[in-house]
């Protein structure tokens, strides 16, 4: 082996082996891994280790492959409301401009970091500024498992607005426009069919995962090869089957890809330039735009009549920077408008950024109970239909979670108790399908403290069913129900034995392991089935 790969080896086991420790570390302290994995870019930069070839690669393929899967779980008719265009273009107009003027005013003033900046520039850091991140706000929302919940929809809608606006800058700042051959591309429509087509009949297992991989990577290239973007080829191509009905099973497959993947993404932000004092004061100093970007958003969503929870949870997935904004930097740099430091203060305001944001949406509950006179006084009193509080009638049993779990203790319990039976899911198509079913079932977010607050003053909720993927969300759930003195039974479900304790530590009044517990039911089912016979 040769000197040269021994060294890279050695750099590549000191990164994963720094990212699990204090991932872990992180996650034991009820932060995020990825709060972890920023500390460990930054010590990793500080010790001299540079950003490798396979840490950079990883970070591209996770990006590609996150937006891959946030376009299979796009709805598009999500960036027609007003809530998502209109809010990113008036917030990155208003803070553009307002960022832009207080940053100029340092210049006047004389200070040195800012001497070199003139109004355009200026303004340019300020619009580098405005994004947000979506490979953060995706992460975050996929581990709290709220992605299609309607905060997470408007967050990720926004997100994809602000992508579309950077894409424009880049063509125009750099001069690339697309080629004459991206017409072709054009060809994907009638392609769509063909498509979804091949996704029927790759099965459930390892094609299912490559062929995912495919059409990710797939449609970067294309999308590259003919001067666009190339992870808006992957986003577009995950929207072209968001519709099929294994999507979501495709999606879930891939998820430990995109993670691994995305580990070298959130390296890659500590390892972005080398630290000195001034460099990482201008950083602190700069991170702390993020509190008025955070106002300015919360302020138009609950204009635009979202609740006042939907609004700040909205905000805070939204409460960063954004890798759009290192690459905007990139190019004033290479365009000699900047001078080279401006790049490395934008890395280290962008993982302080995402460290804040981490902390903020670990406890974005307490943050709006702990306030929520607050935050009520900025409702308006007319709101959108998807963010009214649900009514559950006079019902007994309530189901969370609509998933093949979910269902089927529906339609026992339906047998049981009747329509006293209803269940509740984040996800506005799982929604839709079980009510052109027939089924009682209501679009909710489970986790929203109102909506607990409701079925508690309804005084005839007796059982809550959780029928849960993540066990953050079901946690978060007996919290609320403990806040709000609920006196019926919780049943809910577990993945791992170690779970079972921990779920009724926090008030579950039953647990069910559904893989230890499956081999009853199946042997039950085929009792009942011979007997019939």
């Amino acid at each position: 082996m040769e000197v040269e790969w021994v060294v890279i080896a050695l750099e590549d086991v000191a990164w994963i082996f720094l990212a699990f420790v204090l991932g872990f570390i992180a996650r034991s302290v009820s932060l995020p891994p990825l709060v972890g994995y920023l500390i460990a870019g930054v010590l990793l930069n500080a010790f001299g280790i540079a950003n490798g070839e396979l840490l950079q690669k990883l970070a591209d393929l996770g990006i590609t492959l996150l937006l891959f899967t946030v376009g299979l779980k796009l709805n598009l008719s999500t960036l027609a409301k007003p809530q998502v265009w209109a809010v990113s273009a008036l917030h990155m107009s208003i803070v553009t401009a307002t960022l832009g003027i207080i940053i100029y005013g340092l210049v006047l003033i004389g200070l040195p970091f800012f001497s070199d900046l003139d109004l355009r520039t200026s303004f340019l850091i300020a619009f580098s500024l405005s994004f947000s991140s979506t490979v953060f706000a995706v992460k975050v929302l996929e581990e709290k498992g709220e992605m299609t919940s309607l905060h997470g929809r408007i967050a990720i809608g926004i997100l994809i607005m602000q992508d579309i606006a950077a894409v424009g800058f880049l063509a125009v700042s750099t001069g690339k426009l697309p080629t004459i051959w991206a017409l072709s591309l054009l060809l994907l429509i009638p392609a769509r069919s063909l498509l979804r087509l091949l996704l029927k009949h790759v099965g459930h297992g390892e094609l299912l995962v490559l062929y995912g991989l495919l059409l990710a990577l797939g449609g970067a290239e294309v999308f590259g090869l003919v001067g666009l973007k190339g992870d808006l080829g992957a986003l577009i191509l995950g929207i072209m089957i968001s519709s099929h009905p294994k999507a979501e099973e495709m999606a879930k497959t891939m998820l430990g890809f995109k993670d691994l993947f995305l580990l070298g993404f959130f390296l890659s932000v500590g390892l972005s330039g080398q630290l000195s004092l001034q460099t990482f004061a201008i950083g602190v100093l700069l991170v702390t735009a993020i509190f008025l970007k955070s106002a300015f958003f919360f302020l138009l969503l609950s204009r635009f009549k979202l609740r006042a929870r939907t609004s700040l949870l909205t905000t805070l997935n939204l409460t960063n920077f954004s890798e759009f904004g290192l690459i905007i930097v990139a190019i004033g740099v290479a365009n000699q408008w900047l001078e080279s430091k401006w790049l490395i203060s934008l890395s280290i305001a962008l993982a302080l950024s995402f460290i804040i944001a981490a902390i903020f949406n670990t406890l974005s509950d307490l943050i709006y109970t702990r306030f929520i006179d607050v935050w009520r006084r900025f409702q308006t009193e007319e709101r959108i239909s998807e963010d009214r509080f649900l009514d559950v009638g006079g019902a007994k049993v309530v189901i969370i979670g609509m998933g093949g779990v979910g269902s089927g203790a529906y339609d026992v319990m339906h047998s049981l108790y009747g329509n006293a039976v209803i269940g509740v899911d984040i996800d506005p198509r799982t929604v839709s399908n079980h009510q052109n079913s027939g089924r009682h079932v209501l679009l909710g977010d489970p986790t929203d403290t109102d909506f607990w607050d409701c079925v508690q003053s309804s005084h005839t909720v007796e059982l809550v069913m959780l029928a849960l993927p993540k066990l953050n969300t079901s946690l978060a759930i007996l919290h609320h129900l403990g806040d709000s003195s609920f006196v019926g039974k919780v049943a809910t479900t577990a993945k791992f034995p170690d779970e079972v304790e921990e779920l009724k530590a926090a008030g579950a009044t039953t647990v069910f392991n559904i893989y230890t517990e499956a081999g009853t039911g199946f042997a039950s089912h085929v009792s009942a089935e011979i007997s019939a016979l």
